[in-house]
């Protein structure tokens, strides 16, 4: 769904840049509260990821192909306003280096694949983790339902900002029929691939899904009685009224402890207000080495067998006339312009090593921009101290 330069008008093309460069800046806070130092570099590796799955176009229909925009799999990753961040980081790069979705119309793309689908499905995730039972089958299956509406609201934020600032003659409603009748479609397979992905990391490492934190973690059992075990079966969540003790015990206290060594019993503490022990912090560095090598391998060896058909704009764009007034695109002659390398005549090799240098530039300004978030967070938290 990468607009080119000369769909829409200039001056709809400044105002989506007003809301782009606003949506970003809000973003940048943001992303302060969800970043740590472990999610940071993961963040980056987001950013990369979602830059090598959008290169398999998947078929749809006959002549028509899908890609993942990520909107909604960056959003329940590492969070909403990181999720911004993430994708807007992958379609600078793809303006920029690829000539894929116009620079004059980079406002019009973050709006649209940035803004809009992060906010939609991140809304609906929320919705139905708040309702469903907290279980880890919950945020898959909330991760579904969320990146299946988001493509289609996109298609329905595209034809609004044509409506404003479409550069063709063309009527409005044939242009939302075949918007959204396209993008559900394609919102299937982004539905898939984003419960795919949330899921897999839900299995291995919860404690790394910003979506899933609260939903996936079990709840503290604890004794009834600090002075006994407790019977089979019978468990107290924290925060529970403690059993109250038996006629018996009252009655009939240990004597086996000496005045010397027996506790007071007003310093003896129950075990539902003590503290648990914080479980150490595991490191995420096997899941980066994993999210990296599955980013190089469908960027680098199983792009070359995605579908060549157009994706769901390009169809539309074509059988409707909104193309008409399509400008190229002021970086058609890039090195990696279209996904490969220039002088490099073999296609596998160069849409393979294309896709690898993507990655890896994606990685790295996604990085160093989250890191920096992240470091001026603790600035500022140190110099409140």
């Amino acid at each position: 769904m990468h607009v080119p330069d000369g769909f829409i008008d200039a001056p709809v093309s400044a105002v989506t840049g007003v809301v782009a460069a606003g949506a970003v800046a809000v973003s940048l806070r943001g992303a302060r509260r969800e970043l740590d130092e472990r999610t940071a570099p993961l963040a980056g590796l987001v950013a990369a990821f979602i830059f090598a799955v959008q290169m398999l176009n998947f078929p749809v229909a006959a002549g028509t192909s899908g890609h993942l925009l990520g909107g909604a799999l960056a959003a329940i990753l590492v969070g909403p306003y990181t999720g911004v961040l993430c994708v807007s980081v992958v379609l600078l790069m793809q303006g920029v280096l690829f000539a894929d979705g116009g620079l004059t119309a980079l406002g019009v793309n973050i709006t649209d694949m940035a803004l809009v689908t992060t906010v939609v499905a991140y809304a609906i995730f929320r919705t139905i983790v708040k309702l469903a039972p907290h279980r880890r089958r919950t945020v898959t299956v909330a991760s579904f339902v969320a990146a299946l509406v988001s493509v289609p609201a996109a298609a329905v934020a595209f034809t609004a900002i044509y409506a404003l600032g479409g550069t063709a003659d063309v009527a409005i409603g044939k242009v939302f029929a075949a918007m959204v009748g396209v993008h559900v479609l394609i919102g299937i397979g982004e539905a898939a691939i984003t419960a795919l992905t949330v899921g897999a990391v839900v299995a291995v490492r919860p404690d790394l899904v910003y979506g899933a934190r609260g939903v996936t973690a079990r709840p503290l059992e604890i004794r009834d009685s600090p002075l006994a075990p407790a019977a089979p079966g019978a468990v107290a969540r924290a925060g529970a009224p403690a059993a109250e003790p038996s006629t018996a015990t009252s009655e009939a206290p240990e004597t086996s402890e000496t005045p010397e060594t027996r506790e007071p019993v007003a310093s003896r503490e129950p075990v539902a207000s003590r503290e648990p022990a914080a479980a150490p912090r595991r490191s995420a560095r096997r899941v980066w080495f994993a999210g990296l090598a599955a980013a190089l391998l469908c960027a680098g060896v199983v792009s070359f067998y995605a579908s060549a058909s157009p994706d769901g704009l390009e169809k539309v764009a074509h059988d409707k006339g909104i193309d008409a007034k399509e400008e190229e695109h002021a970086a058609k002659d890039s090195p990696l312009a279209d996904y490969g390398v220039k002088d490099i005549s073999d296609a596998r090799l160069s849409g393979g090593l294309a896709g690898v240098i993507g990655v890896g530039a994606t990685l790295a300004v996604g990085s160093g921009v989250f890191i920096v978030v992240r470091r001026r967070r603790a600035t500022a938290e140190s110099g409140r101290v």
